[in-house]
């Protein structure tokens, strides 16, 4: 089975994330053994690539969070900490105001 983005046969995950993206993913996450000159050249693409595209940052967490969402979605199932729920809290506070 192909499939086609766009018009573009994607083959491997790197293709996927590339026509999502529109971009090759190394101008995000560079390559090994680059130059310097080379870094800041493609810092400086990747500049003007978000001050086209100022929604590219919301677009790729979207597209991520749907893709963990498909094909990982027990990475979603967390138990979250710090405050307790508001009823837990007005719970303790009227223990504490009835023990004083």
């Amino acid at each position: 089975m192909r499939t086609f983005i766009g018009g573009q046969e994607a083959v491997s995950a790197n293709d996927f994330v590339e026509l999502a993206l529109g971009t090759p993913v190394e101008l995000w996450l560079g390559v090994e053994g680059e130059s310097e000159e080379e870094r800041a050249a493609r810092l400086d693409a990747a500049r003007d690539i978000l001050a086209e595209n100022s929604t590219l940052p919301d677009d790729v967490s979207r597209v991520a969070a749907e893709v963990i969402e498909a094909y990982a979605p027990e990475l979603f199932n967390v138990i979250p900490i710090g405050r307790p729920p508001v009823g837990a809290r007005r719970r303790a506070r009227s223990r504490k105001g009835a023990a004083a």
